[in-house]
């Protein structure tokens, strides 16, 4: 995964009036913590945060007055209306070190014939996987698969450097028979029975 530099300045207003005045410059508040030392606030540029953050666990270099950090996103807070960005948690991590994150489950492939669906139990895993090598997603074929076939955690085949950090016998994907619906008759009668009581 490529690293993505921003540069950032240390924030020293807090409060709703300073970070409504930060949005309109076109900047996201954040912090940045982790490794036991004291969180930084800080000011990132608006835009090119959005364009990072379209990469699922996005390995970011931030330059803060001078100095240089590795982090990963851990938490972003967007606007319900708008859907912009008006906070961002960021960890700091260290090249070689192993992070836990969460990856998205792709299916792939078709179920056997039959009114079946595919139901997704979890759209991501846990994983853990280097900091600097941390997959975006994982790929299951759903090939031939049957009502009342499940896959579980363990059964996912995960990209090569990563490892399941989750409950290994959770359920991810499900194959579910389709719900036959009422027959028009019944449920005519139905509503002339509610009618005449």
């Amino acid at each position: 995964m490529a690293e993505i530099k921003l540069d950032a300045t240390v924030r020293t207003e807090f409060g709703k009036g300073a970070a409504r005045r930060t949005r309109r410059a076109n900047l996201v508040p954040g912090v940045v913590y982790g490794h036991g030392a004291e969180p930084v606030h800080i000011n990132l540029p608006g835009h090119e945060l959005l364009l990072a953050l379209r990469t699922a666990n996005v390995l970011i270099g931030l330059e803060i007055d001078g100095k240089d950090a590795l982090v990963i996103p851990k938490a972003v807070q967007r606007n319900a209306l708008k859907g912009n960005i008006e906070h961002v948690d960021l960890l700091t991590v260290k090249r070689g070190e192993k992070v836990n994150v969460e990856i998205a489950v792709h299916a792939e492939g078709d179920l056997a014939p039959g009114a079946n669906l595919l139901e997704f139990v979890q759209n991501t895993l846990l994983v853990e996987a280097e900091a600097t090598h941390i997959p975006e997603s994982v790929t299951v074929s759903v090939a031939g698969l049957d009502a009342g076939a499940s896959i579980l955690a363990k059964d996912i085949e995960l990209p090569k450097g990563a490892t399941l950090a989750g409950d290994e016998d959770a359920i991810v994907l499900q194959v579910v028979a389709a719900q036959a619906e009422e027959p028009a008759a019944d449920a005519e009668a139905t509503e002339d029975a509610a009618a005449e009581a």
